[in-house]
């Protein structure tokens, strides 16, 4: 991500962008972490066979002037996947509509990780 997306007007950080879209997805009943949990969360691990690093945040504008937002994972055992994807897509809308008052045309949700009961 850049250093800065202008709205209308308004230059934002990409922390600040990041910071909001964190705490919406953090907010969902079953997601750990945005990203991978603790150091390796720093530093995403290889996706993929082509050795490219996994961003675990990134925000665009689309060509309709709105937010896509593509967001990864990492969860905890017993949501339906697609019941939870579905919620951080909502969280993370909302989110940046009410903070940052612009409409969000795409969240993708990709789940990097399952974290099993001990």
């Amino acid at each position: 991500m850049g250093d800065e997306i202008r709205l209308e007007g308004l230059g934002l950080a990409s922390g600040v962008l990041e910071k909001l879209i964190t705490l919406s997805a953090e907010g969902v009943d079953g997601v750990l972490s945005v990203g991978a949990p603790g150091i390796a969360g720093i530093v995403q691990k290889g996706a993929g066979r082509t050795g490219k690093v996994a961003k675990a945040l990134a925000v665009s504008l689309g060509e309709d002037g709105k937010l896509c937002v593509t967001v990864r994972l990492h969860v905890r055992y017993g949501r339906p996947l697609h019941e939870l994807a579905a919620d951080v897509q909502s969280a993370v809308a909302d989110g940046l509509r009410s903070h940052v008052g612009h409409d969000v045309g795409s969240v993708d949700v990709y789940i990097d990780g399952i974290e099993f009961g001990e």
